[in-house]
């Protein structure tokens, strides 16, 4: 039985979730030849080959066979070592998180963390970006992840993406004809209402505010039942309802910064472990683009 190199198995990740040998090799710190060198030893154990060359890097039928299991291996490989040789870590972390993220990529991003650190207990609340972050700077929140306007000096370059936004609208629901545009929205102060409101007007396109909630179930309930048009970042956005939305032809969103608030000199050692799982989970979703639902 053929064992496979951890190390192998990282770089063909990288690769994949990067879409090239030079940019894994910046991450990995590894120049190209010894990437290259990485991938024909893999596919040599695997006796298959695992990208092709010819169409950008794209992962073959069998790299992507092998990506789900390798991201697999190479997490429970990451969170053995993280129990057995980092040194335990306790306390607890007051975190905040904006409402749309409540049934992205965070619940399994924070069920892995709590698995690996257990005894750091968590204290999560979320809420509209905007009162997240006047919470935090009252002391209310150790770390923040919140969502900002496109550009935005309000986090550092390695502490946030960009992420466009998407029309987001359920099955058979179409636009009505000399009507408003009925909006499903986020209460005043969400960043997703301002973008939309703006981008309506600045099109001269009327609309009205149907129905408006704080609960992200209750704004995708509603977006699903058809009872307006609402928008999303596309890293939290459902695949279905975007792709329905994509097909409404209405005016560009723009983009937004989605990034984290924490005190830069006086983070524990706690704060600092969490702030590291989100990152990489944030990352993650946003070259995945969405979610199922």
């Amino acid at each position: 039985m053929k064992n496979l190199p951890m190390d192998l198995l990282r770089t063909f990740t990288t690769i994949s979730d990067l879409g090239g040998f030079t940019q894994a090799g910046e991450v990995l710190g590894r120049s190209q030849p010894a990437i290259s060198l990485q991938v024909k030893r893999l596919e040599e154990m695997l006796d298959t080959q695992l990208f092709n060359r010819a169409s950008g890097m794209a992962p073959t039928e069998e790299g992507q066979m092998l990506y789900g299991y390798a991201r697999k291996i190479l997490e429970l490989n990451d969170a053995a070592v993280a129990r057995l040789t980092i040194p335990s870590v306790s306390g607890a972390v007051r975190l905040g998180l904006p409402n749309d993220f409540e049934v992205s990529f965070l619940p399994t991003t924070l069920s892995k963390f709590a698995n690996a650190y257990p005894d750091i207990t968590l204290d999560v609340q979320t809420d509209l970006s905007s009162t997240l972050r006047e919470d935090f700077t009252k002391g209310g929140y150790d770390l923040v992840m919140s969502m900002d306007e496109y550009p935005t000096e309000n986090f550092r370059d390695d502490d946030c993406i960009v992420e466009p936004l998407s029309w987001v609208c359920g099955p058979g629901f179409e636009l009505p004809v000399n009507q408003p545009i009925p909006l499903v929205l986020y209460p005043k102060g969400c960043i997703y209402r301002h973008h939309i409101i703006q981008a309506l007007n600045k099109a001269h396109i009327p609309w009205r505010v149907l129905y408006s909630t704080s609960s992200l179930l209750g704004l995708l309930s509603a977006i699903e039942a058809g009872l307006g048009v609402s928008a999303l970042a596309i890293n939290t956005a459902p695949v279905a309802l975007s792709e329905h939305g994509k097909a409404l032809s209405l005016p560009h969103l723009g983009q937004v910064t989605i990034g984290f608030n924490y005190d830069h000199n006086n983070l524990d050692p706690a704060a600092a472990l969490l702030l590291d799982y989100l990152k990489r989970g944030l990352l993650d979703a946003h070259q995945n683009h969405g979610f199922n639902i």
